[in-house]
């Protein structure tokens, strides 16, 4: 979970541009779409450890200046646009905090493999007393 949502929402930059498809007139007049931009590595709310979380978390996002960038424009209000960026901003970096449990390997108990073995044979003997045989 993040502390201060309101000091990471301060650190958000936000740029707002045409969105491009259909929508005749209004489409062309309105700057609905939004960029949201957050520095990462100028981030005051994450310790260092975190910070190199979110990076490797997050590479495929960030860019090489270390910027994480989003885009919403799904709606046609530039506000809705907005919440739905922060909100994606703050699951992204949500679960990207989330530390990943390590596997645990685990065996096949034997009485398992014994059982396995065991089905395989009968299934064997079945199908070798339906076969015909020629006695010369």
């Amino acid at each position: 979970m993040i502390a201060n949502k309101e000091i990471l929402l301060t650190e958000l930059v936000f740029k707002f541009s045409r969105s491009g498809g259909a929508g005749g007139q209004h489409v062309n007049k309105v700057s609905s779409k939004v960029l949201l931009q957050w520095d990462v590595a100028g981030s005051t709310v994450f310790s260092e450890d975190q910070k190199a979380i979110l990076f490797h978390a997050l590479s495929n996002r960030i860019n090489k200046d270390g910027v994480l960038q989003l885009e919403s424009d799904n709606d046609r209000s530039q506000l809705k646009n907005k919440e739905i960026a922060i909100q994606r901003f703050l699951t992204i970096v949500d679960t990207a905090l989330i530390p990943v449990k390590a596997r645990k390997k685990t065996r096949i108990p034997y009485s398992k493999v014994v059982d396995r073995l065991d089905r395989k044979k009968r299934q064997s003997e079945l199908k070798k007393s339906r076969s015909k045989k020629f006695d010369d």
